[in-house]
């Protein structure tokens, strides 16, 4: 009978379980609403007639089905021009790689990378959906599932029509390894920033694009909320969330900081950083934002034993005391460190890029330094990163089940 679960009937052979108490039947149930929670939370003969207990368990389950794993997608540079020529764009360039850029549309075959720890190996997981428009688009994690939405659509191949944006989004089921389309976004975007908070999705600007809008998954419905101040940044954000609200920084204002409360819908300003470079990336640890800025190195900046090498300047925000303060720096005796992406795993924010991974960890011993935060670290073993990957490595983490946290699946083999 666990193998005639489906979403018209899974709620009926739980009753049926529950009723004539047979536990198995009862926890294959679960687990198929726990497997397939997005389908289930927008089915009101399903979700709706569940107890407050039982949605809190089905989630519960989702979110610890397995191990929390590092993974990265493909991504490459928004800025690159389509046809613009067979050779590939230097990882080494001095300029930012942008947040929101993922795997030219003429890349066939964009693939997603879990690292396994054990091994300190990285093994291809999924490819992005060839629907997908993966140049500009966004991701985050909600739900245990990982979010693709908006992108630009290249016009046909031996013409050059002016590119269009995209509203599609899809999301990946690590639980049943595989891809579906959800709602459209209500506006089409490119280089727009995607969070998830409080069980919303929010996709906030995108290129020359002030306005905001959030999406209900149980609604299937995505709604406007306060769009961003004018005169803010419309491209090239960095954007997170902390205790309940959004934090958006970067841009051409690159040091400065916005926060919007969804209780209210409104956006507020935050005190400025005193740093004046363009960061890596922004990403939340407890009631902190930590803000990683990279140097190239030029216009006399110092480097490692005075010399002008680059190197990364790490900034906190204590979003109770509203107060910025620098924790951590890394100067490399090598080469300047080229731009890189963040995903917070445990206690370590891993610094992700196609050179290698670097680690930034926070005391687990519960050191405190003065501004109330955790002292961190670089590590300085540098992980390997994903063998031929191409473009910028976007990362994330995904709970992922035994069986693919585990595998051992090669490219070829992939179900697509």
């Amino acid at each position: 009978m666990r193998a005639q679960l489906r979403l018209d009937n899974c709620y009926q052979l739980l009753c049926l379980a529950k009723k004539q108490r047979l536990a198995e039947l009862r926890e294959a149930a679960y687990r198929f609403m726990s497997d397939h929670y997005l389908e289930v939370l927008r089915e009101p003969s399903v979700y709706g007639r569940l107890s407050g207990t039982e949605r809190d368990l089905i989630l519960q389950r989702r979110m610890e089905a397995g191990r929390p794993c590092l993974l990265v997608a493909e991504v490459s540079d928004a800025f690159e021009r389509p046809g613009g020529g067979s050779r590939p764009q230097s990882r080494e360039s001095s300029r930012p790689q942008s947040p929101s850029s993922v795997v030219s549309l003429e890349e066939s075959g964009s693939l997603v990378h879990c690292y396994q720890e054990g091994s300190g190996e990285w093994r291809v997981l999924t490819r992005l959906p060839e629907e997908a428009n993966a140049k500009g688009c966004a991701m985050c994690v909600l739900h245990n599932y990982l979010f693709l939405a908006g992108g630009i659509v290249a016009g046909p191949a031996g013409s050059e029509p002016r590119a269009r944006l995209s509203d599609k989004v899809f999301c990946y089921n690590p639980l049943t390894d595989t891809w579906s389309q959800v709602r459209p976004l209500a506006q089409p975007r490119s280089q727009l920033k995607l969070l998830a908070l409080d069980g919303y999705l929010y996709a906030v600007g995108g290129e020359c694009l002030f306005t905001v809008e959030r999406y209900d998954p149980r609604a299937d419905r995505w709604s406007p909320v306060a769009p961003l101040p004018k005169g803010a940044f419309a491209v090239a954000h960095e954007a997170t969330t902390c205790n309940g609200e959004i934090y958006v920084s970067g841009g051409s204002l690159f040091y400065r900081l916005l926060k919007y409360d969804p209780k209210r819908d409104e956006w507020q300003e935050c005190p400025y950083n005193s740093s004046r470079r363009r960061s890596a990336d922004m990403v939340a640890f407890k009631s902190f934002i930590y803000r990683f800025d990279v140097s190239s190195g030029r216009g006399g900046e110092q480097g490692p034993g005075g010399g002008t090498g680059g190197g990364v300047e790490v900034f906190r925000y204590n979003t109770v005391a509203k107060r910025w303060s620098q924790c951590a720096s890394l100067r490399p005796s090598g080469g300047p460190i080229q731009p890189f992406r963040c995903a917070p795993l445990g206690n370590t924010i891993y610094c992700v890029n196609r050179t290698g991974t670097l680690r930034f960890s926070l005391a687990q011993d519960g050191e405190v330094e003065a501004d109330g935060g955790l002292k961190g670290t670089f590590d300085g073993e540098l992980l390997k990163a994903p063998l031929d990957a191409k473009g910028v490595l976007l990362p994330f983490v995904l709970t992922l089940p035994e069986r693919l946290d585990k595998a051992g699946d090669q490219e070829g083999s992939l179900p697509l």
